[in-house]
């Protein structure tokens, strides 16, 4: 738990799996921090600040020490609040539970979010194939397993989130089917365990203005093809 010492404050955008991955991550340590609400047309001085490299969210700033990326962030967090472990003990298994959570940002944040958000129909189609191609391997690795680590909520889960949450959302959207549990019925029991989780719960956000904002924004796409 964080002392009252402590300063604990988070930028994000309510629509950013990335800070979601990191609001979880606090959740389930029980750490307690401000909120930042960013408008990413209008960037505050503090974000600009605290991340002067890629002036992105989210940034995790801890006793005024400020740390971007949201993976490099869970992994701060898991370190620096040791109840509640989010990696695994064992290397081997701390090496895969990093691989994984890798593979998802390569392999699947970019390809799922271009197989809705490309106005090339033949690109579109392209990451249709490399989504499922990705999602695939993750079938084969989650196994009967409840979630990727085990029992508990683990790095690769955090890391999923936009798997879990974010695709469903846009493929309904976009009248995909991308994740489902005919083509996916491991990864999607997952799915819908990891999103129910009574502490995951509490980090992800409300999916109506969610869905409003990247549904406006697929129909302005769809309306310059």
């Amino acid at each position: 738990m964080a002392s009252s010492q402590e300063e604990v404050t988070l930028l994000g955008v309510i629509g950013s799996p990335f800070a979601c991955r990191v609001k979880i991550a606090l959740k389930l340590k029980g750490v307690e921090y401000k909120y930042v609400e960013e408008n990413l047309a209008n960037k505050s001085d503090l974000l600009l600040k605290s991340n002067p490299v890629h002036k992105k969210v989210p940034v995790f700033i801890h006793n005024e020490k400020p740390i971007a990326e949201s993976l490099v962030i869970v992994e701060y967090i898991d370190e620096t609040w040791k109840n509640n472990p989010i990696l695994p003990s064992d290397p081997y298994q701390r090496a895969l539970a990093r691989f994984w959570s890798k593979f998802i940002d390569d392999k699947i944040v970019g390809a799922a979010w271009n197989a809705v958000f490309t106005v090339d129909e033949k690109e579109r189609e392209k990451n249709v194939v490399e989504t499922y191609e990705a999602l695939q391997f993750l079938e084969n690795e989650i196994k009967d397993k409840k979630f990727f680590g085990g029992e508990e909520v683990g790095l690769v889960d955090i890391a999923g989130v936009y798997i879990a949450f974010w695709v469903p959302l846009i493929q309904e959207i976009a009248g995909l089917e991308l994740l489902s549990s005919e083509k996916f019925p491991k990864l999607y029991k997952w799915s819908q365990e990891f999103v129910n989780h009574p502490i995951v719960k509490e980090g992800l956000p409300p999916r109506d203005p969610v869905f409003a904002f990247f549904k406006g924004r697929y129909e302005s796409l769809s309306a310059s093809r």
